[in-house]
C-alpha cells in the first residue's frame, strides 16, 4: 500500500493529455487499454479507501451527543494527505504507461 502512496506523491495531480498511440501500443486496442486502466483505478481506490478508514478509526470516539465533536489535528493531517494525492485514474494510467500493470485474458465458456 505504501508503494502506491510513494508513487502517487511524485505525480502531478493535474490531468495531463495522453498520447493515445502510447496507450494502444500495449494492447492494440484503445478500449482494452482504458478497461485495464479503469479496473486498476478501482483497485487503487478501494485500497486507499480501506487504508484511510483504518487510520481514521484510531481517532474514532463514540459519544452520545452531537455537541461533543472534537477536532484532532492528526486526523485532519491524514485526511489532507489523502486529498492531495492524484486521482486514482491518473495513478493507474501512469502505472500502465510504465508497464507496472499485469493483466490476462480469461476464456469464457458458454
Amino acid at each position: 500500500m505504501s508503494d502506491i502512496k510513494s508513487k502517487a506523491q511524485g505525480l502531478d495531480p493535474n490531468v495531463q493529455p495522453r498520447n493515445v498511440l502510447e496507450l494502444v501500443e500495449k494492447t492494440s486496442n484503445i478500449y482494452e487499454s482504458i478497461a485495464i486502466i479503469s479496473k486498476r483505478a478501482r483497485q487503487i481506490s478501494s485500497d486507499l479507501k480501506w487504508e484511510i478508514q483504518r487510520k481514521l478509526e484510531e481517532f474514532a470516539v463514540n459519544t452520545d451527543t452531537i455537541e461533543e465533536v472534537q477536532e484532532n489535528k492528526e486526523q485532519i493531517e491524514i485526511s489532507k494527505f489523502y486529498e492531495r494525492l492524484p486521482n486514482t485514474p491518473i495513478i493507474a494510467a501512469q502505472e500502465f504507461l510504465n508497464n507496472e500493470i499485469q493483466w490476462r485474458y480469461t476464456d469464457f465458456k458458454e
